[in-house]
């Protein structure tokens, strides 16, 4: 066993404590990482809330950047001294990884939220010897070393450590709005775009679009302070819900047509109507934002009927062991500047991090561990 640091969730606590705990040596396809740094995510917050599925206690994170430490004996995509960046799990052999959409993987939901290897045990162990839920997301990515996925490890070429942990979030946040519109909507020369929800994944959907040949990126949002960084980001246009009718304002935009592609990232169920709703004939929303499990949806079925189409997406539909290398690229060419986002906390703030990423303070926390 090795032993570690970790920010522990327990049921009940609302915050995550970083206790001694002890870690197995990664098994034949597992990787040993040393985490440099790891993003906070709603999706942590919402789990450590007990929102979500996953069984506390457990090391939750998803986000991580580090370096290899060890790799088990079938390991063949990474090797010891590598910088990786950590993202979500998949088992790659059913006919979604096989076709180039693991994020479809037909056992997405256990792999990533049971915090738990596919065979139910767990890597990580409390100070008293009790089981902690691990391999998160594949990677568990709230400790200063952890067992990874090999399939959650992508290797990246970086210049150092400050640049690696810059690069954490693009292992879930921006490469699900990027790839959403990249991977899925994939708006074509002159389209309208709109993007409901202007947090880090609403925003990454701005720069995403900023890449296409969309004629107009409209961002919608009730936060003046993200609306302007939207601007910054490549939005041509915003609306200000507390101000303006999002529908009636899309209507002028578009001359009473409507939006080509919609992006709806807030998880609010009122925005995902009017992502719909702002839909011209032909479009087609994309639903990214997670709000908690049963929550419905609604919207006027005839409506639909004339080629307006709804689509769920996950990860932005992202192959992460080619789509992160590409984000990567993009962002040291200066064309998916993100960085605006993005505040560093460390390790010991970790729920002041939380905290403002709950209230909107922060777009994208990211945590130092090293």
């Amino acid at each position: 066993m090795i032993e570690t640091q970790a920010a522990v969730a327990r049921p009940g606590a609302g915050t995550f404590t970083w206790e001694t705990v002890q870690v197995e040596p990664p098994r034949v396809d597992e990787v040993l990482v040393r985490i440099v740094a790891v993003g906070i995510c709603h999706t942590d917050l919402a789990t450590r809330d007990g929102l979500l599925h996953t069984r506390l206690p457990a090391v939750l994170g998803h986000e991580g950047a580090g370096v290899v430490e060890s790799v088990g004996a079938e390991v063949t995509r990474v090797r010891e001294g590598d910088a990786v960046l950590l993202t979500f799990s998949s088992c790659g052999r059913c006919r979604w990884c096989r076709s180039g959409h693991p994020a479809y993987c037909a056992t997405f939901i256990p792999r990533n939220f049971d915090a738990a290897r596919p065979d139910g045990s767990t890597p990580f162990r409390d100070a008293g010897g009790q089981p902690l839920g691990g391999r998160f997301f594949g990677q568990s990515s709230f400790a200063r070393r952890t067992v990874v996925d090999e399939r959650s490890v992508v290797p990246v070429d970086v210049r150092d450590d400050e640049e690696l942990a810059l690069l954490a979030p693009l292992g879930c946040g921006i490469q699900t709005g990027v790839g959403a519109i990249l991977n899925e909507l994939r708006p074509g020369g002159g389209a309208v775009v709109a993007v409901f929800g202007a947090g880090a994944v609403g925003l990454s959907a701005v720069l995403g679009a900023a890449l296409t040949q969309a004629g107009e990126i409209v961002a919608i949002d009730q936060h003046a302070a993200r609306l302007d960084l939207a601007r910054r980001m490549g939005a041509t246009e915003t609306i200000d819900t507390g101000e303006q009718d999002p529908l009636a304002r899309l209507g002028e935009l578009t001359g009473g047509r409507g939006v080509d592609r919609a992006v709806e990232c807030s998880g609010v169920p009122a925005l995902l109507r009017w992502a719909v709703d702002s839909l011209a004939v032909g479009g087609e929303v994309g639903v990214v934002g997670a709000p908690p499990v049963g929550t419905d949806g609604t919207f006027d079925v005839n409506f639909l009927l004339n080629g307006r189409r709804i689509r769920g997406i996950t990860e932005g539909d992202s192959d992460p062991e080619a789509f992160l290398p590409a984000l990567v690229r993009q962002h040291r060419s200066g064309r998916l500047p993100y960085d605006g986002m993005v505040r560093t906390y460390s390790a010991d703030r970790i729920d002041a991090a939380a905290e403002d990423a709950a209230t909107g303070q922060v777009l994208k926390p990211v945590l130092r561990l090293g």
